[in-house]
Formats: structure tokens, sequence, C-alpha cells
């Protein structure tokens, strides 16, 4: 609820790079968020600083277009073992997907949280989360039929193996995200910030404030269009960042839900 899932710094003329150094002086000293490869590596070295048993693990990202998952592991995510058991952890997937504690690692076990019921299901040398939510509720009817409203009351997010990897494991994925015209993340400028009832996000100049409401099987989804103008001032008091350089909103078109 501090550190916004963010890909802003591919939108402002920023090369994202996997120094732990460069993150931490990004997100720690600078008040910035990060994408995966950001926070959740300085999530694990945090982990690990600690004192705690921490296994650096790659996922593939489901891609509900294609039914499938990608072929390639652009997901890091930290495996912890405390007193002989295991759990997922990860502080960086942002919106709906995003867990906000610890997964033990046991197979086709409910593990409710604010969002919903996430369930990991071991399928032999590939684990998969899955999570299965509540009905999207949008009050703005100008959002009714958007393709950032999420539909599907049980999505797979993505799929990883217990192989530990080192972080040169996701240098390659690291530069195809943030240059490849056909990567999510340059068809998006993205900033998530999960807050204690739900979640804020902005997806190119779309601000939504999602509300979760289990008591009545609903996720009630506040969405309005904004204008370059409003931009700055919605990053720094929804998600108390503050750019260096100025950003240039992307919303193309990709397959990417709230």
């Amino acid at each position: 609820m501090s550190v916004p899932f963010e890909n802003l710094s591919i939108h402002c003329g920023e090369k994202i790079t996997m120094d732990l150094e460069v993150i931490y002086n990004k997100i720690v000293r600078s008040s910035r968020g990060g994408w995966c490869l950001e926070n959740n590596f300085l999530f694990g070295w945090v982990l690990r600083e600690m004192g705690y048993d921490t296994t650096r693990l790659a996922s593939r990202v489901f891609n509900s277009g294609l039914n499938d998952f990608y072929s390639t592991e652009t997901h890091l995510i930290n495996k912890v073992v405390i007193n002989g058991k295991a759990y997922i952890t990860d502080v960086s997937f942002g919106v709906s997907s995003q867990i906000w504690e610890p997964l033990e690692l046991v197979s086709g076990k409910d593990q409710p949280q604010a969002a919903g019921v996430f369930r990991l299901i071991d399928k032999g040398d590939f684990w998969v989360l899955e999570k299965t939510g509540r009905k999207p509720e949008v009050l703005n009817p100008d959002f009714a039929k958007s393709s950032l409203v999420n539909r599907m009351e049980t999505k797979q997010i993505y799929g990883f193996s217990l192989m530990p990897c080192e972080v040169d494991h996701f240098f390659e994925q690291n530069q195809y995200l943030q240059t490849d015209p056909t990567s999510l993340f340059t068809n998006k400028s993205i900033c998530s910030l999960q807050t204690p009832t739900g979640f804020r996000v902005l997806v190119g100049w779309t601000y939504s404030e999602v509300t979760y409401k289990p008591e009545e099987g609903v996720d009630v989804l506040d969405m309005r269009d904004v204008t370059d103008d409003e931009i700055e001032q919605i990053l720094r008091e929804k998600f108390n960042l503050k750019l260096r350089n100025k950003m240039q909103p992307v919303n193309n078109k990709a397959s990417y839900t709230l």
C-alpha cells in the first residue's frame, strides 16, 4: 500500500535496470514504484537481509487473449520457507490480482484474501496461481463495456516452477518488456496502488478506484477519464509519486484488465 506497481519509467524516457542499488534509490530514496522485476527483486533482498530463507523464482503470466501462459518467464516472485513451511510472496502484480498476504505452497487450498479466493495448484513440474473474484459493478455507464473491466469470475494469473534462478535470468526479458512494440508495458502506462479497501489505478488517461465489497459479492469500479493536465496531480495525490521527467500516457490496445 506504499510502493506502487508502475511502469512509468518507460513513458518518461528512463531505462529500467536490474541493479539493486539503482532500484533501492528509485523506490526507497525517490519514493517511486516499479514493476515486478524491481519491486520483487528489492523485496527478496529485504527478506534475505531480515534472515528469511528466500528463493527467487520465475513465472509465466497467463494471457487471457491467447488462453495460455506466455512462453517466456517475465514475472519474478519469491518463495520463503518458515519452520519447514513454504510460502509464495509477491508484492508486485498489481490491480485485483495482487495478493496481500503470503500464500501457502499447498495445492488446491482455498486461501481467501481481500481481492478474492486465491489458489495454488500443483500441475507436476508447474504450479499455477488462480483467483476466484467477484462481479464488477461499474458506476460510470461510459465504462460499462470497457476492455479494462475483468468479467471472468475465476482466472489464472501465472504459472511457475520451483527451480531457483539468478537475477541474470531476467536481464533479457527486462530489456524486451520495456522496448518491444508488442509488449504490454510499451503499449500501456500503468500505475496501481493497493488501498485498505481495494486499489486505485491509472492506465493511460483512465483513472479508477476499486472498492472490494465481499459482503455484497461485488467489486465497485469508479472509473473516469482524466486530462493531461490532471495526470501530475493524480500521481502525486493518489499514488504519492513525483516524477523527475514528464510522462507521456499511453493506452494502446493490449490485453489487460483491472
